[in-house]
This record gives C-alpha cells, structure tokens and sequence, in this order.
C-alpha cells in the first residue's frame, strides 16, 4: 500500500539555522518540498570527485594483482588526500593534454613524412640569409612551364605523393597552379623526440594514477562526504526565512510523525503539520510492502517505475503476472533449472537471501513448473519418453501433444485461450481495482469501468470466436459490448465536485475517443497472445539448434555438435530474457496499468537525511 503522508513546517531561528538542519538530517524523515538547487562549490565538488573516481576505475589492480597485493590501505587524512586527489587531477589533466599533443604530433609526422628528412631550421637560416625558399607540389605540365620561366629561380627537388615538387626563391606568381607545403615547426626526428617524451611523461601519470587507484575506499569515503554536503547545501539553498526566523517544508510519512514531534521536542523546534494539497503533484510516494510483495521491489528499481502517491498500488498483482508472464515467455523448464541453479550459487556466494535473490528463486521455480507442465526441456522431445517427466505434463499444454494422443492444433487453440483468459482476467482485475479506488474517492466515474468490465468480457468473447471459431451466440457478445460502450460513453467524465449533468456533458465531448479506445480494448486482449507466440518461437529455436547438432553428433563431429547445443541455448536464453522485458514487463505496465489508471508517475520518497552509501 502507498503510505498516507503529510505536509510539514519546521520554523527556528535565524541563529539556529545550522543546528535545526543538522537535527533534521539526523533524523532522516523529512522528503524537502520544492527543493532547491546546491551552491555551486558543494554541486562542483561533488561532480569532479565523481569524474576522477570514476576514472581511476581503469587504473584499478586487477582481480589476481588484488590478490596477490596486500590489504587496501588505511583511510587517508584529510590533507594526505587533498594532495593526491589534487595530484590525480592534474595527471588526469596532463594525460589529456600529452594525448593531444601526441596526436597533434603524429599528424604533422604523416603529412611532412613525404618530404622526407630535413631541419626546418637550416630552410629558415637561409631565408635570413636572403633566399626565401618556397616549396612546391605541381602537375607535369605545369613544371615544365615553370622550370622554362626564365624569370623564376626553381630547383627541381624529388617527387613527392608522384608528384613534380619543385623549390622557389620567393613566391610564385598567382598565374601557376601549385599547392604551397607549409615548413613545419619542427622536423621528423625532433617530432619523434617529442613523441617519446609524451609517451614517458604519459607513463609517469599512469605510474601516479595507478598509486591513486590504490586508495578507493578514501574515494569513496571523500565522494559520500561530498553528497552528503551537497545535499546538505541543497537543504540549505531551500530553507526561507526572514531577519529573524527561518523555516523549511517538507512531507513526512504519517507512520513516522510520533518520531518527528519527538525529534522536534528534542530540538526545541516550532512546526505546524497539515494534510497535503488534492493538487499537490510534487507529493512522494512512499510504498509499504508485505513479505510478497516486497519480491517485485528490485524490478521496480530497475525499471525505474513507482506509482504516484494518488495512483493505485498494484505491487502484489504486477508480481503475480509477472512470474507467470516470466515462465511463460521463458517456456522452458530446463532453462528454469539453469536459472534456479545460477541464483542459488549466488546466494551461496553472498551468504544471504536478499529480495533479489528471492525474485529469482520465484521466477525461476516458476519456469520450472511451467516447463513441467508443458514437457520442454530444453527443447528436447526426448524428454517424453521419461515417464516421471512426463507424468508432469498437462495433456492439453503439453508441447508435443503426440505422445497423450492430442490434436495438434487442440494444444495450440488451448495456449491461446489460455493466453486470452489471463489477458481478460487481468484487465477485468484492472477494472476492479479502478472502481473500488473511485467508489473510496466517491468517484462516479467509476461507473465507467463497470463498463469496461461488460466490454472486455464481451471482447474477450470476440476474440474465442474470431481467432478460435469457438460456437458462442453473437447476441450476449454485442449485448456485453454495447452496454460497457454506454457506460463509459455517458460516465467517463463524471468527477467529484461535478454536477451529473456536467459529467455527461463531459463524457460525451469525448464520443469518439471512447469509441476508439473500445476498439483497442480488443486489440488489448489479442496482444496477450503474445504469451503463447513468444515462447513457442523460443521452443522452435530450441529444436533448431537440437537437430542441427543432432545431424554432427557422431566421430569427430562430436565436438562441433556440443559447441553448436551451447552457443544454440545461450542465445536462445538471451533472447528470451529480452523477450521477457519487452512483452512481460509491457503487458503489465501498459495494458494492466492502463486499465487500473496507473501513470506511474510517481516521486520516491527520499527524506534529507546522512546517506551511509553513494546514490547513483
């Protein structure tokens, strides 16, 4: 559930300004309202910490270095780090600037290589000297004209690029057709040189940066300090006052008021605690999970989705169809085991089961069971002929329907219906979870979504008799449709503070949306094939690579066929995590979050507080 919060005042003096923040980061419950930007040094410092930090990653020991080297050293002091932090930076600098120059040298070599070798300096002795050399690449032609220019004085130097070069006291007329060669600054050998001292000066940085590398833990130690005093700026930058007071606004979960008028007595601070704003869009959502549906948090995270804080929760149900939708996609029990062995050396390794962990071992043990009930293993139709293994099998789901005497295309129309089924459950379970939200709100537009619930019933209805020619009397289906048409037609607009006749209004100014959006219901419920479509391409890829190596498997052959069986599931298990992401995640926070009215629009809750770790 999504935790009940509210708006919070705090009010001190001007004087107490510091300690009535110091207090409040201790505390760590108030979520700043309208938070402000840090100061430009704590924002600066934090940021290219962050940049060297994460630059001497790449200088970091590697794994069998870091075994052999001793433990990582002691924390530094504060000055003993400012130096070595300075230091890398100005080695980080320097690299940059040598990596420019080394380039810079090493197309200046390219373009005078041709020329070959030749001190600049000696050409440009006798241009003091009174001749002004310039130099030349022409055409054929037009050094044969040149050279017949009495009035010109040239030398006829080596071809260069199979080009006629010549050498020029003073400049050409503008009448011959030449391209000029700039005399470079230094010559080949003095640009070799400077290359190789770049290059050891180069080697001197990484010496330096390698040294710094060894020090993550002051690192990071120095770039959480930083955080923290960022946000601690920031909470700074948002407090307002006047000449004699200062005050800071912010949301507390209603669970952790007792605390914070404890915190406050403590402190001696003034406050004033109000219900948040109906409008209010910048309210955080805290969400209070139990033991089950605390598993779905991890993917949350990944996706980087929460419900807004007047959204509807749906952790449990998103859990829930996500483990059927993962072992659905998946559709292979062996992959399953191979899955649920992974998660368990990991947990071995970690020594603990954390929430990721146990989301594992549920999506996981739900391939597997999935994978039994279908008789896939690893896209083996050998594995039917284990009678224990096949006595797993659901006849009607069974993936090689041949060995329980089932018609192909009846396994195939049940996999389907199965898939519609569970699309019209969810959506119907979406409906239902948006009327008693509305009916809670005193919403009437939550006739609406009764509507909703005729139309996708009766679009679920369509779907058996389109796609699977199912014998169902038409007149319910249309009934079903037309009367969830009528609803949302006439009460979709409906809302509190608004008069019936406005919600009617209302409604219909939106005839044809309406329209098109009962049109996409069907389309909805046909997208959950995509269940049934995704993981029987996974099977046939399976049998491919199987009968592929099957046609190796003999003498010495034998090795091809194993490395084509490996590389064959591997890709088809990457595929099919993907395929995971891009339907099952979709199915949920799409159509099932559409249906609820979910826009996941929601704010973490995250309370100025000290953070014992970075934040990303």
């Amino acid at each position: 559930m999504i935790e009940k919060m509210n708006m919070v005042h705090v009010v001190t003096t001007v004087s107490h300004k510091d300690e009535m923040l110091e207090g409040l980061r201790s505390l760590g419950l108030l979520h700043l309202a309208e938070q402000k930007h840090a100061s430009q040094a704590a924002s600066e410092r934090f940021a290219e910490l962050a940049r060297v930090s994460s630059k001497l990653e790449e200088y970091r020991p590697e794994a069998k270095e870091k075994n052999a080297a001793a433990e990582s050293p002691a924390l530094l002091s504060d000055d003993a780090f400012e130096t070595l932090y300075q230091e890398a930076r100005t080695a980080l600098a320097r690299k940059d600037q040598l990596a420019q120059q080394i380039t810079a040298d090493i197309t200046e070599m390219e373009r005078i290589e041709p020329w070959g070798e030749f001190s600049p300096e000696d050409v440009r002795e006798l241009q003091k000297l009174g001749y002004d050399l310039h130099f030349y690449r022409v055409d054929q032609d037009v050094c044969k004209d040149i050279l017949a220019d009495e009035s010109l004085r040239v030398i006829r130097l080596a071809s260069v690029d199979k080009a006629d070069t010549i050498a020029v006291i003073g400049a050409l007329p503008p009448t011959y057709v030449a391209s000029e060669f700039s005399l470079p600054e230094k010559g080949l050998a003095e640009l070799r040189q400077d290359i190789e001292h770049c290059q050891q000066e180069d080697a001197s940085c990484d010496a330096l940066l390698k040294k710094a590398a060894l020090y993550t833990n002051s690192f990071h130690q120095k770039l959480l300090d930083a955080q923290n005093a960022e946000n601690y700026s920031s909470a700074s930058e948002t407090a307002e006052g006047d000449a004699q007071l200062v005050w800071i606004s912010g949301y507390i979960p209603a669970i952790y008021l007792e605390k914070f008028k404890e915190g406050a007595r403590a402190n001696h601070w003034a406050y004033a605690i109000d219900e948040v704003a109906k409008d209010d869009e910048h309210i955080p959502t805290k969400l209070r999970y139990n033991k089950v549906s605390k598993l779905i948090k991890p993917l949350y995270d990944m996706l980087g989705i929460l419900p807004g804080y007047y959204e509807t929760d749906i952790s449990l149900w998103f859990l829930l169809f996500f483990a059927l939708f993962f072992a659905m996609i998946i559709g292979d029990g062996g992959y399953g085991l191979l899955f649920l062995i992974a998660t368990l050396v990991m947990i071995k390794k970690n020594g603990k089961v954390d929430t990721t962990s146990f989301l594992l071992l549920v999506l996981s043990t739900s391939t597997v069971i999935w994978g039994a009930i279908t008789g896939t293993w690893f896209g083996m139709e050998s594995a039917m002929k284990v009678p224990f293994l096949r006595a797993l099998v659901l006849p009607g789901f069974a993936n090689y329907p041949e060995y329980f005497d089932v018609p192909a295309a009846a396994q195939q129309n049940n996999m389907m219906k199965f898939s519609f089924t569970i699309g019209a459950m969810q959506m119907e379970l979406g409906s239902l979870l948006a009327v008693k939200k509305k009916m809670e709100e005193k919403d009437l537009s939550f006739l609406s979504d009764i509507g909703w619930l005729f139309t996708i019933c009766g679009m679920y209805l369509l779907a058996l008799y389109l796609v699977l020619h199912e014998q169902l009397p038409l007149t319910p289906v249309v009934a079903a449709v037309a009367i969830g048409f009528v609803l949302v037609l006439f009460t979709n607009g409906m809302a509190p503070g608004k008069s019936i006749g406005a919600g009617i209004a209302s409604s219909l100014g939106g005839a044809f949306t309406v329209f098109l959006n009962t049109i996409s219901c069907f389309g909805n419920i046909m997208s959950y094939i995509r269940l049934f479509a995704v993981g029987m391409a996974g099977l046939a890829i399976a049998q491919s690579f199987n009968n592929m190596a099957a046609g190796l498997a003999h003498g010495p052959l034998m090795i091809a066929a194993v490395v084509i069986v490996l590389i064959g599931h591997v890709i088809n298990i990457v595929m099919c995590i993907l395929s995971v992401v891009v339907h099952g995640v979709r199915l949920n926070v799409l159509e099932f979050s559409g249906q609820v009215g979910l826009e996941w629009t929601g704010i973490a809750y995250d309370p100025f507080r000290l953070n014992d770790k970075i934040k990303q």
